[in-house]
């Protein structure tokens, strides 16, 4: 399970001597938050699996505080981000890690100029961020706090309160059985709601109020997947309930615990943070022990949250994880490239189950699809490395839209592709980033019909050009594919390519289930379909009915 990471990292000390550097790899992982930019350099031991941090960077640049206007980022927020992003750049190199997975939340999600925002970070520093959906940034949550905690199979909520969200998370240390991300953070609320210093009781009553109403429904969702007789413990992450966490034991005993992991705060202690905290104006609120100056104007919007939110759940105390995020990021890079072995494989099928689901959802022919799939994924397969030079990422994009192509039907027959992007687009596909989430929905909208075009408002919500390659290469995979399912009864059992390159043309072996089926409609549909897939590629396509010996297509 992704448990045992935290069992591993108990052995770390005694064991991390006798593992060469050779088997050890250094990975950085950077948050975009909505109030900070944090990120984590660690070194991992594969033969355990496990991982330490040997670095951390945090900078508070306020990506949050957007143009009440517009919504959108500010210049002044942008510049502080990318000399953030930057520093962050810096020092991982200089600890020489291989690579630097970076994601962003809430603020850049939100903002019209977000995606401008990540185009400027790739061009001025070469650095890709991925987008990640709410959903998404709570079951990476999930994944940080279950390395760092030991669950012991029993149930726990985590919440974790960032700038401009708020997840709640249900899990037991296998699938989590809920998460969810509402719209209330610490920056956020701040900025929306607070107007006086200190703040005065009405502005303090409809925040309170404010919060007990979006937290309602993800709470009463979390609590009905609850078991008879269970009793959840509770567990805080990120920076406001760390900052809560340190200014009491700081003021209870003097001392900042170290680590801060395990620490306990009740609910009778932070309703008294609350109403302190509520009476005090900022220039006040420096001066209690601990408290910095961007904490400071911030804090009492995160406490009321976290307040509030432990009163629906009815939890009398909460223990701090000082892993959140960043660490999710990176056990979910270890999780996709085989470094953890997970008995019930949930976490590292988390993207094929997410997408059977959404195919559940709007009654997909799955059958039908999994046929379009597996001639999809043959053709990727057999293509590689000498028309295309895709991976196994790419390769996995490519399954899912094939799965959940026809969708759209789900909506209307008429322009179902279309139907079908919307529908990919706007669903919660765990496992991706926002950019690859749109990358399915793209392949899945050419699936038929015209090829991308730039006038076409999907194709232009590709903002990263990896992204739009794949969805120009491989679309047309997609709709050879649906062509040799056309009756959608199976008629083709499997096909063969073989590539002639001095002529530019691809032969396409077809072989029929039935010997006396000529699969006609099948052949017209490939002739109907494959002027997309002869213009990417420079090649001719030829359809031939003939059966295949030996069994090692892909």
């Amino acid at each position: 399970m992704v448990e045992s990471i935290y069992k591993s990292q108990q052995k770390l000390a005694n064991l991390s001597t006798s593992i060469t550097t050779t088997q050890q790899r250094i990975l950085a992982a950077i948050d975009v938050g909505t109030n900070s930019i944090h990120m984590v350099v660690v070194r991992i031991y594969p033969d355990l699996p496990s991982f330490s941090i040997i670095a951390k960077e945090k900078t508070m640049v306020r990506l949050g505080n957007r143009a009440k206007e517009t919504g959108r980022l500010t210049p002044e927020a942008m510049t502080r981000a990318t000399a953030a992003l930057r520093r962050c750049q810096d020092i991982a190199r200089s600890l020489n890690a291989e690579q630097i997975i970076a994601v962003a939340t809430s603020a850049v999600r939100e903002a019209p100029n977000g995606r401008e925002f990540l185009q400027q970070i790739e061009a001025e520093l070469g650095l890709w961020i991925n987008l990640i959906s709410g959903p998404e940034e709570a079951r990476r949550i999930y994944l940080g706090v279950l390395s760092g905690m030991e669950f012991n199979h029993q149930p726990h909520v985590i919440i974790d309160i960032g700038g401009g969200s708020t997840e709640l998370i249900l899990g037991d240390g296998h699938e989590p059985r809920s998460l969810s991300s509402t719209k209330i953070g610490a920056v956020r609320l701040t900025s929306e709601f607070i107007t006086s210093d200190p703040i005065n009781s009405t502005e303090f009553q409809y925040l309170q109020a404010y919060i007990r109403g979006m937290l309602e429904r993800p709470v009463e969702e979390l609590q009905s997947f609850l078991r008879a007789g269970e009793v959840p413990r509770l567990v805080g992450t990120s920076g406001t309930i760390e900052a809560l966490a340190v200014l009491h034991a700081k003021e209870k005993s003097g001392m900042i615990p170290t680590p801060l992991n395990g620490f306990q705060i009740s609910l009778r202690n932070l309703k008294e943070w609350v109403n302190r905290l509520r009476r005090l104006n900022q220039a006040e609120r420096l001066t209690i022990p601990g408290m910095s100056d961007k904490r400071a104007e911030i804090i009492l919007a995160g406490a009321l949250i976290l307040q509030e939110a432990m009163i629906l759940l009815g939890m009398e105390s909460l223990s701090i994880c000082e892993r959140s995020l960043r660490e999710g990021v990176i056990v979910d890079w270890m999780l996709t490239h085989g470094l953890i072995e997970d008995r019930l494989r949930y976490q590292s099928s988390v993207r094929e189950r997410s997408v059977l689901k959404t195919a559940h959802k709007y009654q997909v022919n799955l059958k039908h699809s999994e046929r379009v799939a597996d001639f999809a994924c043959s053709l990727f397969d057999q293509m590689q490395g000498s028309l295309h030079h895709w991976g196994s990422e790419e390769k996995e994009l490519l399954w899912a839209a094939a799965i959940l192509h026809n969708c759209g039907h789900h909506v209307s027959h008429s322009a179902h592709h279309k139907h079908s992007y919307y529908l990919i687009r706007n669903d919660d596909l765990l496992g991706y980033t926002e950019m690859e989430v749109e990358a399915i929905a793209n392949l899945a909208r050419y699936h038929r019909k015209t090829s991308p075009k730039k006038k076409h408002e999907s194709y232009r919500n590709l903002t990263s050009k990896k992204h739009r390659r794949i969805v120009e290469q491989l679309h047309s995979l997609l709709r050879l594919a649906v062509a040799l399912d056309r009756r959608q009864i199976g008629a083709i059992r499997q096909v063969r390519c073989d590539y002639y390159a001095e002529q530019h043309e691809m032969r396409l072996l077809i072989q029929p289930d039935h010997p006396n089926d000529e699969c006609a409609l099948e052949l017209w549909s490939l002739d109907y379909k494959k002027a997309s897939f002869e213009m990417e590629y420079n090649v001719k396509l030829v359809p031939i009915l003939a059966p295949i010996s030996g069994s090692g297509e892909g």
